[in-house]
């Protein structure tokens, strides 16, 4: 939902083409939560790369990834891959660690991008601010900090966390959502000069 909302704004905000959500991808290290769905690394890269050539058919050659889920590491090796490959910029992943430093900032959230890794201060004000009715009260005490995780690709969340939080959700507000959104739809403008230096958006 996160993910979808920063989609929407960006491209109304630059007048961009947007595609629907990719909804189940890499997150492995939710499975300690029964009904947690993946899919592999292997075939996330799979559906990027089917998606980008049926794009290219159209003429259409440059594709930004507006990734929510941090467990989605290869998609920062499918971006790097599709430019290598390129003659330009073709392929970007947003927002990285810089933008959401930057939006977090903007918005007042006193947590970092470290120490809020799920469910704390800027997941919960983001949902309070585009889908309040999908947060349960419960997020006024639900608090936990874990910021040494060693072993997280071991352990998984569920080595840290027996209720999937690991952060402060309890510093959460609407306004704090809507200020990190419209920061990222701002900061957005930085990746599109790189991929359209022309003024036409859609070239």
């Amino acid at each position: 939902m996160i993910a979808s909302a920063v989609a929407q704004r960006v491209a109304d905000a630059h007048e961009l083409l947007l595609l629907p959500p990719i909804t189940i991808s890499c997150s492995h290290e939710h499975a300690a939560w029964p009904g947690t769905v993946s899919i592999s690394a292997t075939t996330l890269t799979l559906i990027v790369q089917d998606i980008r050539r049926s794009l290219a058919l159209s003429g259409i050659e440059r594709l930004v990834l507006v990734n929510g889920h941090g467990g989605n590491y290869v998609l920062s090796n499918i971006v790097q891959q599709g430019n290598a490959e390129s003659e330009a910029p073709c392929m970007a992943l947003y927002p990285g660690r810089d933008e959401w430093t930057t939006a977090r900032a903007a918005a007042g959230i006193s947590t970092s991008n470290s120490s809020d890794m799920h469910a704390g201060e800027l997941e919960t004000s983001m949902l309070l601010g585009i889908a309040p009715d999908v947060v349960r009260d419960s997020y006024l005490t639900a608090d936990h900090t874990a910021d040494h995780r060693p072993h997280l690709l071991v352990l998984g969340v569920g080595g840290y966390s027996t209720s999937g939080v690991i952060g402060r959700p309890s510093l959460a507000t609407p306004a704090k959502g809507h200020a990190v959104l419209n920061s990222l739809t701002e900061q957005f403008a930085g990746f599109l000069d790189l991929l359209l230096p022309s003024a036409n958006p859609l070239a």
